[in-house]
């Protein structure tokens, strides 16, 4: 299995903040977990809530534990709460199945982490981490 490097992560980090400011967002947090659901980076911008980290790494992590992006997880919570709820319970309620949380796939299509986006609209936070992704050159699934 690869992994993400910090300088990946970093960079994910910078052009979605950066694709915040020029759409003219509200403030975003954006984490970068590996593909164990570990954090390899994680920013919150100025004037973003103090509980954005939560919010942004239940998103990533929901994603790359369940090898779901965020869009499928919502539905699947839709169709079936039941097994969202569950599965919160096997991850200690750290799942958020909601957009911006996009996994993150190198070049042959593995699993190499997640990237959580929160602070606006979760179309808006999908589209921040999407920018981020492709500035890394790695494939984002949303």
């Amino acid at each position: 299995m690869s992994d993400i490097s910090i300088t990946k992560a970093r960079m994910i980090i910078r052009k979605a903040l950066a694709t915040g400011r020029e759409l003219g967002l509200k403030p975003l947090s954006v984490v970068v977990l590996d593909a164990g659901g570990h954090v390899k980076a994680f920013e919150r911008e100025d004037g973003a809530s103090p509980g954005r980290f939560g919010i942004a790494h239940g998103k990533a992590y929901g994603s790359v534990m369940l090898g779901m992006a965020g869009k499928a997880q919502m539905a699947r919570a839709e169709s079936q709460a039941y097994f969202m709820a569950a599965i919160n319970g096997v991850y200690g309620g750290q799942v958020v199945p909601v957009p911006g949380g996009v996994l993150l796939r190198d070049k042959k299509g593995g699993v190499i982490g997640a990237v959580g986006v929160t602070g606006d609209t979760s179309d808006n936070d999908v589209i921040a981490a999407m920018a981020g992704i492709e500035a890394a050159g790695l494939i984002g699934e949303a």
